[in-house]
C-alpha cells in the first residue's frame, strides 16, 4: 500500500467514524428532534476550532457477540475547541452508537479530556445523551463511571464543569452531571433518575411516567437538580456559551472583564420609590437587579426552584458578579430549606472561582413550622451562613427593607466578613418585626389591660415606638454594622465603587485539609 492509499484509508476511516452508528440511526436521532453528538459540538464551539481525540477507539468487549460489532469512536466524541476564543474541553455522547451506553473505553475517552482540562486549566463541558452503563461490559462499565466521578470530584472548584442533558441520563449516569457545577436540561427530551419508572413500579407499586419521575420540569422546579431548563438544544448550547462568559478558565484566574458602555454613575430615580409604604406589600427584587446592573442584563440560575431567593450572574462596569437577593414577591422572601441550599451552593461556586458577590437583603426571617424543623432548616440555614462566612471574595451587601433575626446574620452580615454593608433608608434591622416584638416585650402588661379598646391603643403606641427605634437602618449604622445609608437612586454607582476598592482584597482562611460544612 503506497502513501496515497494510506491517506485514502485514513480519510475513509475518518468519514466512517463521523457517521457514528450510521445514516439510519442519524435519521432516527433527527426524527426525535435531537441533534447528533458532532452536530452539537459544531453548534457550541467557535467555527473550525474543534480538535478531536480518540476518533479510532473501539470497545474491547467479547461478551454476547460484541466482538463482531465494533464502531469507531465507541459512542462518545471527545476533544477540545474554543468558545469566544477561550479553550474548553468537551465530550458529547452519541446515542446512535449502542444507545450512547458507556463502556470501559468510552469512559477512558472522557477521562482523558478531563485530565487534559485539569492540566491546562480549562472548563469541561459534557453533552449527555446516554442509555447508561453498557450491560455487556458488566463491572468494567461501572468502573468506568467511577473513574469519571473521581475526576469530577477532584476538578470541583478547580475548573468549571457544565453538563447538558439532551437525552436520557439514568442510573449511575446521573451522578457525573450531579457532581458538576451546572446542569442544563432540555424539556420533553432530557431526563434524569436513579431508577426508572418500571423499577419504581416493581418495587413500590407506584405508576409514574418518565417525565413525571425525572423530566426537566421536575428537576428544575421540585428537586433543584437542574439549574436551567431549555426548550431546545440550540437554546441550551447558547446558554452554555453565555454562562461561560461570566466565568474564569480556572480557580487561579479572575473572571473575564468586558468593555462597559453603561455609565457607572447612572442614576435611577425609580429606585427611590420602589419599596412600598406598606411593609407587608411585596415587590419584585428582579426589578431592582435590572436597574443597577450593566444594561439591565443578568442570567438567573435556578429560576424555577426556591423562588423566594434569586441567584444570578451579571456585570457591574464590565466585571462579572454573582447576585443573591431575597425575593419579597414569593413567600415574602423568607428563608427556608430549599432557598438556603440554593443560595449556599451559588455563594460557594462564586467564591471558588473568584467572582465577587452582591447581596440584596429583604428577609423577614426563617420559615416557621414543623415541616421545616423536621426537614432540617437548622442545618440547611447553617449551610448558607457557612458559605458566606467562608467566602473570601469581595462581598457587598445592600439591605433594602427587612432584615430580621438570624436571617439578618445569615445574609452576608458584617460579622460574616461582609466587606461593605450599605442600607437604604427603608431598611429595618432588628431581632423581629414590631408585632412579634411587642407580644414578647409587653405581653404581661397587655394581659392586665381590661378593655379591648385600651389594649389596641397600647399595642399601637408600643409598636409605633418600636418602629421608630428599629424600623430604620440608623441603630445598626451607629454601631458600624452598616457602613453607610445610601440613597437608592445612587445604588449602582455606590456598588461599583465599592467593588473597585475591593479589587485588591486579600483574605485567606486558616490552613486545613477542608472544612466540614453542615450537609
Amino acid at each position: 500500500m503506497n502513501s496515497q492509499d494510506k491517506i485514502r484509508e485514513l480519510i475513509e476511516k475518518r468519514n466512517t467514524a463521523r457517521l457514528g452508528g450510521g445514516e439510519k440511526r442519524i435519521v432516527s436521532q433527527h426524527n426525535k428532534g435531537k441533534y447528533t453528538a458532532r452536530e452539537r459540538i459544531d453548534m457550541l464551539l467557535d467555527e473550525g476550532s474543534f480538535e478531536e481525540f480518540d476518533m479510532f477507539v473501539t470497545h474491547r468487549c467479547t461478551n454476547f457477540g460484541m466482538e463482531k460489532n465494533k464502531i469507531l469512536g465507541d459512542g462518545v466524541v471527545t476533544g477540545h475547541g474554543t468558545i469566544d476564543g477561550r479553550i474548553v474541553y468537551i465530550f458529547s455522547q452519541d446515542f446512535t452508537v449502542f444507545g450512547g451506553s458507556l463502556s470501559e473505553t468510552f469512559a477512558q475517552k472522557i477521562c482523558k479530556v478531563m485530565d487534559q482540562a485539569m492540566k491546562v486549566g480549562a472548563p469541561v463541558i459534557g453533552l449527555n445523551d446516554s442509555g447508561g452503563a453498557r450491560i455487556q461490559e458488566g463491572v468494567n462499565s461501572l468502573a468506568g463511571y467511577a473513574e469519571i466521578f473521581e475526576r469530577n470530584i477532584l476538578a470541583s472548584g478547580v475548573i468549571p464543569q457544565i453538563s447538558a442533558v439532551f437525552g436520557p441520563c439514568a442510573g449511575g449516569a446521573v451522578y457525573s452531571p450531579a457532581l458538576t457545577d451546572y446542569i442544563i436540561m432540555k424539556e420533553k427530551a432530557g431526563y434524569m433518575f436513579v431508577t426508572g419508572p418500571k423499577v419504581v413500579k416493581t418495587v413500590t407499586g407506584e405508576e409514574i411516567t418518565t417525565e413525571e419521575l425525572g423530566g426537566a420540569d421536575v428537576h428544575s422546579s421540585k428537586s433543584g437538580v437542574s439549574h436551567f431548563k431549555v426548550e431546545n438544544e440550540e437554546e441550551g448550547l447558547l446558554l452554555i456559551r453565555k454562562l461561560l462568559s461570566y466565568l474564569p478558565q480556572n480557580n487561579m484566574e479572575d473572571p473575564p472583564v468586558t468593555k462597559c458602555t453603561d455609565p457607572i454613575d447612572r442614576v435611577e430615580e425609580y429606585l427611590n420609590d420602589i419599596i412600598p409604604e406598606n411593609p407587608n406589600k411585596p415587590y419584585d427584587v428582579k426589578d431592582i437587579i435590572s436597574l443597577i446592573v450593566d444594561d439591565g442584563e443578568f442570567l438567573e440560575v435556578h429560576r424555577d426552584y426556591a423562588k423566594n431567593i434569586v441567584v444570578a450572574f451579571s456585570r457591574l462596569n464590565g466585571m462579572p458578579v454573582g447576585i443573591v437577593a431575597n425575593q419579597p414577591n414569593y413567600l415574602a422572601g423568607v428563608l427556608d430549606i430549599e432557598s438556603s441550599r440554593k443560595a449556599a451552593r451559588f455563594v460557594r461556586f462564586c467564591d471558588a472561582f473568584n467572582i465577587p458577590i452582591l447581596t440584596l437583603v429583604d428577609v423577614p426571617g426563617f420559615l416557621p413550622g414543623s415541616g421545616q424543623e423536621h426537614g432540617g432548616i437548622i442545618v440547611n440555614g447553617a449551610k448558607l451562613m457557612f458559605a458566606y462566612g467562608e467566602a473570601t471574595v469581595p462581598k457587598v451587601t445592600i439591605t433594602l427593607r427587612k432584615s430580621y433575626g438570624g436571617a439578618h446574620d445569615v445574609m452576608s452580615s458584617k460579622q460574616l466578613r461582609g466587606d461593605i454593608n450599605y442600607a437604604w433608608p427603608s431598611a429595618e434591622i432588628a431581632v423581629m418585626g414590631a408585632k412579634g416584638a411587642i407580644e414578647v416585650l409587653e405581653g404581661r402588661k397587655i394581659k392586665t389591660i381590661e378593655t379591648q379598646e385600651e389594649k389596641k391603643e397600647f399595642i399601637a403606641k408600643a409598636e409605633k415606638e418600636y418602629n421608630e427605634k428599629f424600623a430604620n437602618p440608623y441603630q445598626a449604622a451607629s454601631y458600624g454594622y452598616i457602613d453607610d445609608v445610601i440613597e437608592p437612586r445612587n445604588t449602582r454607582f455606590r456598588i461599583i465603587r465599592a467593588f473597585q476598592t475591593l479589587s485588591t482584597k486579600r483574605l485567606s482562611n486558616p490552613p486545613k485539609k477542608h472544612s466540614n460544612i453542615p450537609l
